[in-house]
């Protein structure tokens, strides 16, 4: 029986009816996005952090997922807050805000929060040679500095939870995603706030650039652009400027309907 990591778990904070839908990054954990929610959920709103499948257990559930069962965890996920709320916002890091990009597209939601999120990988080789390669190599790492070299607030990386390698495997199902995605970007039609860091040496901030022309058919998008951050925006030292950023996006958009 697989068993969620401690402090990892996906977490529920009842609030009004704007519900934020929390959703983490590749190899991460719902942790990633708790001071987020936490922050939400203190302005009022309803917040819940998702568990992508495969994650927050061991790395070898996340070899076994496959990219649609990512998108049925933020499905699962939308109808689940949806009882509780009436209107959903996607929040995601890194390949949560791949998902909440495609899925925008797919669900009935107000808006999408996406943070430090790839346009491409930065590896970028073909899904098809990534399987082939993963019957080889099952894990990368995930980068050739310190594992905290990209943090700015070391304590925080210290209490941070995901693995410690890439899965090969589902790395080629990651490159799978962010074709849907690309392809996804012309059909968004809501309100999207797009957050990177300067600093961020994972996933370029050039990333962010490319997502904002691709959303075609958005009249409503916004480009913040941080420094004193990693890529992991929620957990690290400039993270209140981000929680400000969505706030005052939510209450933004919301305030069209309630004139």
């Amino acid at each position: 029986m697989n068993q969620i990591i401690h402090t990892a778990e996906p977490f529920f904070l009842p609030g009004n009816q704007t519900g934020c839908l929390l959703i983490h990054g590749f190899t991460g954990t719902p942790k990633e996005m708790l001071w987020m929610g936490e922050y939400l959920n203190q302005q009022g709103f309803t917040c819940l952090g998702l568990r992508l499948t495969g994650h927050a257990t061991r790395p070898e559930d996340m070899i076994r997922s496959r990219c649609t069962d990512w998108m049925a965890s933020v499905e699962d996920g939308y109808h689940l807050l949806r009882g509780f709320s009436e209107r959903v916002y996607l929040i995601g890091l890194s390949m949560g805000g791949i998902l909440a990009l495609l899925m925008s597209a797919r669900l009935d939601v107000r808006g999408v929060v996406a943070m430090s999120t790839p346009y491409r990988s930065p590896k970028d080789y073909p899904a098809w040679f990534m399987q082939l390669l993963s019957h080889f190599v099952r894990f990368q790492p995930k980068s050739k500095e310190q594992p905290d070299a990209g943090w700015f607030d070391k304590a925080a990386f210290a209490e941070h939870v995901s693995y410690a390698q890439n899965p090969v495997r589902s790395g080629a199902e990651l490159q799978l995603l962010l074709a849907e995605m690309r392809a996804a970007l012309p059909e968004v039609k809501v309100p999207v706030l797009l957050i990177h860091s300067r600093d961020d040496n994972y996933v370029s901030p050039e990333n962010m650039e490319h997502i904002y022309a691709g959303l075609v058919h958005v009249s409503d998008k916004t480009k913040v652009y941080i420094t004193g951050s990693g890529h992991v925006i929620p957990r690290d030292a400039a993270r209140e400027e981000a929680f400000k950023s969505a706030e005052g996006f939510i209450r933004r958009v919301e305030s069209r309907f309630e004139s």
